[in-house]
């Protein structure tokens, strides 16, 4: 089976290394995102699948606009796949693009559609506090993921679970779904979405990062898992990312580290939102919320390197009844 791959993101590697590894499937050919500008030197460098492609000698064509673009469909077109396969590309394919393989476009999308469809999938799904989530396979159309379903494959979302872990493990099981829907190409039968059912994950904004300490401890476990690593407060005019966090809970108690028991309370208020009320040895500050306390595990200083909590507490001195931002401005 020939294949031309479209993706770009790290999320995409995974599915594009398992087709090169298995002899039954011949990747022809990536399309991805142009080359953007990265770190502190800001120079221009190649997305993951890019890179990858690279590495195997693939050709790779990297349209600024798809759909603006007349000489790619030609090309693609002459080069005869049976299928494209379509994994967090970052653009729409156009209908020009969408009828030229043979058995069509396949996608992973990283959610159980018809819940989450939309550029964010995995981050949303853990902002709202899902329990589970999973990838799906399906025959794209023009729309925004709503093309008919495939294959499904489930997973448990766990409270340590962030965007990056989240999405490894997504990653993975797409790689072996897609493996799987190829191989019944012919005898499977798409399913078409229930548009009642569907929800909508939208491209993530730089206001999403900011924390509100009046919202929940455990709505803000959630935001900082969601879109690690950037969620952040203030700490003295000066940002703080919050890479991980544990809501000190009774809801989520079970499912805390063993030596944070003991640290579970009611979610009774006893200062004002965003107040340091404890310091846990070796673990870090604790957090008055809206509703509950939240354990700042791993910090980010702006101008520091990431550290834990306790580090954190030593390296500032940091004292109960210090009060982070409630609203910090946008980065």
């Amino acid at each position: 089976m020939k294949i031309i791959y479209f993706g770009t993101p790290e999320f995409a590697l995974a599915p594009l290394q398992r087709l090169l590894e298995t002899e039954t499937y011949q990747v022809l050919g990536v399309v991805t995102q142009p080359d953007c500008r990265r770190g502190r030197g800001n120079q221009l460098s190649p997305s993951p699948v890019k890179a990858l492609a690279l590495g195997h000698r693939l050709p790779v064509w990297q349209p600024e606009r798809l759909r603006r673009d007349p000489e790619l469909p030609e090309v693609l077109r002459s080069l005869g796949a049976d299928v494209f396969v379509v994994v967090a590309y970052g653009q729409i394919l156009p209908p020009s693009i969408l009828e030229i393989p043979r058995y069509g476009c396949i996608n992973i999308h990283g959610s159980l559609l018809p819940k989450y469809r939309g550029a964010a999938p995995i981050q949303w799904a853990l902002y709202h506090g899902e329990g589970e989530t999973g990838v799906t396979t399906m025959r794209m159309d023009a729309g925004m993921d709503t093309g008919p379903m495939l294959l499904k494959r489930k997973v448990t979302i766990h409270l340590g679970d962030n965007a990056a872990t989240l999405s490894a493990k997504l990653s993975d099981m797409g790689a072996d779904l897609l493996l799987e829907t190829l191989q019944q190409l012919l005898q499977l039968q798409p399913e078409p979405q229930n548009d009642a059912e569907a929800t909508y994950a939208p491209l993530i904004q730089k206001s999403d990062y900011a924390i509100d300490w009046g919202r929940s401890a455990l709505a803000l476990h959630n935001q900082v898992r969601a879109f690690y690593p950037y969620a952040y407060t203030q700490w003295q005019d000066t940002p703080l990312k919050l890479l991980q966090t544990w809501p000190l809970v009774p809801e989520v108690r079970a499912e805390l580290p063993e030596p944070l028991h003991s640290f579970v309370c009611e979610p009774e208020a006893s200062s004002a939102p965003g107040t340091v009320v404890e310091l846990i040895k070796g673990w870090g500050p604790v957090v008055q919320t809206g509703k509950g306390r939240l354990l700042l595990s791993q910090v980010h200083l702006s101008g520091r390197k990431a550290q834990s909590g306790w580090d954190f507490v030593n390296g500032v001195r940091l004292a109960i009844a210090t009060q982070f931002d409630m609203m910090p401005s946008a980065l």
